[in-house]
């Protein structure tokens, strides 16, 4: 019964690709990004194209999956996925440009890095400008699109990956354990040793009293 629940969950989260399908578009690619609100780290933006109704058990929007299952379910959209792709900016262009410009360019250099352009792009609550395929925002779509939700698993995992590397650098922040976010422990950290190189400085210090 667990599985038939499931099944039909999944099925439900296709509805937007199904519907493009209707119209001819058979390359949908979903885009979404992790990072947008952390003190500290890059931003990592995704794009992924699903077949219609692909079975990815587990498949819904990263920050409701824990980390431990999250990985099972990247590895079956990498597994799956007729194509995915994802970009990094760094702290320095989120401080010199803004984080909406810096999440902006990320996704766009995703999908221009998909092997396979899509005909059209879902993207979660953003639009990306200057890029020459038919695209549509969805409020919280990585809740109710599939390739949206496997953008936002894909970007995920792979910041999470980069945020672990920063912890061996830069142990005393705890950047394995909050990933850069706002947490109190991490705010204390900033306190008492300062900022470290991958602290965005033009948001990080609002508030702090630093």
């Amino acid at each position: 019964m667990l599985i038939e629940n499931e099944l039909v969950r999944l099925q439900k989260l296709y509805d937007y690709e199904r519907k493009l399908m209707e119209k001819g578009y058979t390359l949908v690619a979903g885009v979404d990004e992790a990072g947008r609100g952390p003190l500290a780290g890059p931003v990592v933006a995704s794009a992924v194209i699903l077949e219609v109704d692909t079975q990815i058990i587990g498949l819904r929007d990263s920050k409701k999956i824990s980390e431990k299952k999250r990985e099972g379910v990247y590895e079956d959209i990498k597994s799956k996925a007729i194509a995915f792709a994802y970009d990094v900016v760094d702290v320095q262009y989120i401080d010199d440009h803004n984080i909406l410009n810096a999440t902006l360019m990320a996704m766009k250099n995703a999908v221009c890095k998909l092997p396979v352009k899509p005909e059209y792009i879902l993207v979660d609550a953003l639009r990306i400008p200057d890029i020459d395929i038919p695209q549509e925002s969805i409020v919280h779509g990585d809740s109710v699109c599939a390739c949206i939700a496997a953008a936002s698993v894909i970007a995920k995992v792979e910041r999470d990956k980069i945020m672990r590397s920063y912890d061996l650098l830069y142990p005393q922040y705890g950047f394995c354990k909050h990933k850069g976010y706002g947490t109190k422990e991490h705010i204390n950290s900033i306190k008492k040793h300062g900022f470290c190189p991958i602290h965005r400085k033009s948001f990080s210090i609002r508030g702090l009293n630093i």
